[in-house]
C-alpha cells in the first residue's frame, strides 16, 4: 500500500549530531520533504550547525543524547525514546547510525510502530560483538543503502537481511549546486576570506581531516604538480577536524615542511560548497579507505568542475571515468588509491585541458548528476518506503 499519505503524521529521525556532513546533511533534507509533504519533521540529536536550517524548512529539532556509545545510556535513551515518540504520536523511526538505532530499534518494537535505517557506508566488522553492534543497521523494517556498494556491503554481511534492502543514491540539491545560482561575488568572497591570489587556479579538497581521507597524498601529489606545472596554483582543504587535532596538527607542520605555506591552504569549514566547487578549477578525492557514497565528487559534478577519486568504495560508481583515449564522455578521472604519481598525472591532465575541452566535460558531469543523483529522485525515493512500511 504504497498510496498511504503521509499527510498528518510524524517521522522522527535520529541521527548524532547535525553539522555539515553527508548524513546530516541528508536528514535536512528529507525534513523539508516530509515538511513539504505535511507530515512532522522531527529530528532528535544533540544538535550542531544545521540546526537553525533544519527549523528554517519546516523541521522540529528535538535536544537528544543521541551520540552515545555507553550501552547503559544506549538503554536508557530507548525509555526516553518511548515517552518522546508518545508525547508526539510518533508514527515512525527513522535511524541513520548505529548507537542511536539501538534505542530507537528497542523503542520502535515497543511501541510497535515502524523502524527505518539508513547505512551510510561501510564499518569494519572485527569481532563477534563488533558485527553484532553493526547488524542494528540491517535490522530495520525497510533498509536504505545509499549506494549499490553499500547495498553489496549490507548483504554480505547480514543476508538475513537482503530482502529488506533497497537502493537510494544520495540526492544533490540541482537548484543549489548549478553555476547559474552562484553570483561572482560569493566566490570572489571566498577567494579573498581564503587568502588566495586572484591568478592562482584552485584545486579542491572537501573532506573532514582525517588520514582516511588522503591529505598526505594529496600534498605529495600536488608538490609534483607544481614541479611540472609553471603556473600559480592553490590546493585548498575544506573541512573540520572533528576532534583529531594531532592529525590536523601533523598536516600543518607538513605543508610548513615543504614550503607550501603559501600555497596550501586549510580554511576549516564551508558554509557555501557550491561557491566553493564555482571557484575550483579541479576537486578532488583521493580516499585511502573505502567511501560510502563521496558526495562532494557529485556536487563538484553538478557545478561541472572536472573531478578525480581514489578508486574505492562507492564514488567510482558517480563518474564516468575517463579508462582511456578513446572514451569520450567521461566527467572524471578514477586513480589507484595511494598512487602519489598516478594522481599527479591526473591532475595535470585535468589541468592542461582545453578550454572547450573542460566546458563540454562540465556538460557531461552536470547531465550524468541530473540523470542519477538528483535530490528529488532520493526524497521521493526515501517518502516511498514510509509510505510502504506505514500501509503495511
Amino acid at each position: 500500500m504504497n498510496d498511504v499519505s503521509l499527510h498528518g503524521k510524524a517521522v522522527l529521525q535520529i541521527i548524532p549530531a547535525l553539522n555539515s556532513g553527508g548524513a546530516e546533511r541528508t536528514t535536512v533534507d528529507i525534513a523539508e520533504a516530509l515538511a513539504d509533504a505535511g507530515a512532522r519533521a522531527l529530528v532528535a540529536s544533540e544538535g550542531g550547525r544545521l540546526v537553525r536550517e533544519l527549523e528554517a524548512k519546516g523541521g522540529t529539532f528535538i535536544a537528544f543524547p543521541a551520540s552515545t556509545k555507553n550501552p547503559f545510556v544506549i538503554w536508557r535513551n530507548a525509555e526516553r525514546l518511548v515517552r518522546l515518540c508518545r508525547d508526539h504520536h510518533v508514527d515512525l523511526i527513522h535511524a541513520r547510525s548505529r548507537a542511536p538505532a539501538w534505542s530507537a530499534l528497542i523503542a520502535a518494537r515497543r511501541l510497535k510502530i515502524p523502524f527505518v535505517t539508513t547505512v551510510h557506508g561501510n564499518h569494519k566488522s572485527g569481532s563477534y560483538l563488533k558485527r553484532l553492534y553493526n547488524s542494528v543497521m540491517a535490522r530495520g523494517d525497510r533498509v536504505i543503502a545509499n549506494s549499490a556498494r553499500t547495498a553489496e556491503w549490507i548483504k554480505q554481511h547480514y543476508p538475513w537481511a537482503s530482502s529488506k534492502v533497497i537502493t537510494i543514491p544520495r540526492g544533490t540539491d540541482l537548484r543549489g549546486f548549478t553555476r547559474e545560482a552562484v553570483d561572482q561575488s560569493r566566490y570572489n568572497k571566498l577567494r579573498s576570506q581564503w587568502g588566495i591570489s586572484d591568478d592562482a587556479r584552485i584545486i579542491l579538497m572537501a573532506a573532514r581531516i582525517t588520514p582516511l581521507k588522503g591529505h598526505m597524498i594529496a600534498l605529495q601529489a600536488f608538490t609534483e604538480v607544481l614541479r611540472q606545472r609553471k603556473e600559480p596554483l592553490a590546493l585548498v582543504f575544506v573541512g573540520d577536524d572533528k576532534g583529531r587535532e594531532a592529525f590536523a596538527a601533523e598536516l600543518d607542520r607538513t605543508i610548513s615542511e615543504r614550503g607550501l605555506a603559501g600555497q596550501v591552504f586549510r580554511v576549516g569549514h564551508c558554509a557555501d560548497m557550491p561557491a566553493a566547487y564555482a571557484l575550483a578549477d579541479l576537486v578532488i578525492m583521493p580516499s585511502i579507505e573505502p567511501e560510502g557514497f563521496g558526495r562532494s565528487v557529485v556536487e563538484a559534478q553538478a557545478m561541472g568542475v572536472s573531478v578525480i577519486a581514489s578508486n574505492l568504495g562507492a564514488t567510482p560508481g558517480t563518474i564516468i571515468s575517463r579508462a582511456d583515449d578513446e572514451r569520450l564522455n567521461f566527467t572524471g578521472w578514477i586513480v589507484p588509491a595511494g598512487d602519489v604519481s598516478r594522481l599527479a598525472d591526473a591532475m595535470i591532465q585535468a589541468l592542461t585541458l582545453p578550454s572547450d575541452a573542460v566546458q563540454a566535460l562540465g556538460k557531461r558531469a552536470r547531465s550524468h548528476v541530473e540523470a542519477h543523483f538528483s535530490l528529488s529522485a532520493m526524497t521521493e525515493a526515501t517518502l516511498g518506503v514510509y509510505r510502504a512500511v506505514l500501509g503495511r
